[in-house]
């Protein structure tokens, strides 16, 4: 979610319907449709304005199979929509080539520019990261922050094997985007419940107030997990939301004075975001500040197994109360 000058809120995203990695469009089609939405009314009803399907976002002779994460940059006039997709066309490296599951892609970050939100459905769709490095093969979930007072991407990368997610980002200093140019490891995966998974989703700057009187303090949002499949627990040992592909769940972290190198775990040993429903899963945490309010959205587990998007509006004001006691 960002925000205009006019202080309307843009809302991006994608729906998916049901799908399996695993077995490549066999259980459906996944991700389906990206989507733009507006509110006028700060947060309190959203009106769709934008609808890109896969169809809109091949490149070239590269088949979009799934529309992953979505990013919005509002800047000098122009609007810049970050959109990750699962390609078909790109390929493993040759010596891997088997490794790359039939009626599956390689995931790839691409943007789109235009003057208005409108103009973006008749937008060139451009390649802008991707690898042939094993080591960071597919990249996806762009979100925006900012390093060293700079605009920055940040994404999500997988390796050909897809035993991890991983975070990397690079500066956004109007040079032509090249992979060469990104921080692929500047946040390492954890020790424990984040082990198999650290993938960044927001970073928002915390109110130079009380306990963070005259400091720089960053929050980092993450998604983690143990492991990239459910895994059958112990009869008597402790039961947990272990976290596993599809079904992560939330952690956070902070860095100072703008520096993403500084990034230190708030959540060592535990996730601090579980959702009280389903398999616990709780990720993709976003946060928009505003001058009156933190908005918050997530996507959030539910008994029935689908992940809404879900909303909390929190008052900056409340937030300032809490770092001053």
């Amino acid at each position: 979610m960002v925000q205009d000058q006019q202080g309307t809120l843009w809302l991006t995203g994608r729906f998916r319907n049901q799908g399996d990695s695993r077995t490549g469009l066999g259980a459906g089609e996944r991700g389906l449709e990206l989507a733009i939405y507006r509110s006028d009314d700060n947060a309190q009803t959203f009106q769709q304005v934008l609808s890109l399907c896969k169809a809109d976002l091949d490149v070239g002779s590269r088949e979009v199979l799934s529309i992953e994460g979505t990013a919005l940059r509002l800047i000098d006039g122009r609007v810049e929509l970050f959109v990750s997709t699962e390609k078909q066309g790109v390929g493993y490296p040759a010596e891997l080539s088997s490794h790359l599951k039939p009626g599956t892609g390689v995931w790839t970050i691409d943007r789109l520019t235009a003057n208005s939100i409108a103009q973006l459905s008749d937008a060139v769709v451009e390649t802008i990261l991707e690898t042939d490095d094993p080591r960071f093969l597919h990249m996806k979930d762009p979100f925006l922050g900012t390093h060293g007072g700079t605009d920055c991407l940040l994404f999500c990368t997988h390796p050909f094997c897809w035993t991890s997610s991983n975070t990397g980002y690079i500066v956004l200093d109007d040079k032509t985007l090249d992979v060469q140019n990104a921080n692929l490891t500047f946040f390492p995966r954890g020790f424990t419940w984040d082990v198999a998974m650290t993938r960044g989703t927001a970073l928002v700057a915390l109110p130079a107030v009380g306990v963070l009187e005259d400091q720089d303090v960053q929050l980092f949002f993450y998604d983690g997990g143990e492991c990239v499949r459910d895994l059958d627990q112990h009869a008597t040992a402790v039961k947990r939301p272990r976290g596993y592909s599809c079904e992560e769940l939330g952690g956070v972290a902070y860095c100072q004075n703008g520096d993403l190198n500084t990034v230190q775990r708030l959540s060592v040993n535990h996730p601090l975001f579980i959702s009280p429903h389903g398999t616990g899963c709780s990720r993709y945490v976003d946060v928009l500040a505003t001058p009156e309010n933190y908005i918050v959205t997530w996507q959030q587990s539910q008994d029935d197994g689908s992940q809404p998007l879900v909303m909390n509006v929190v008052p900056r004001a409340e937030i300032e109360a809490l770092l001053k006691d």
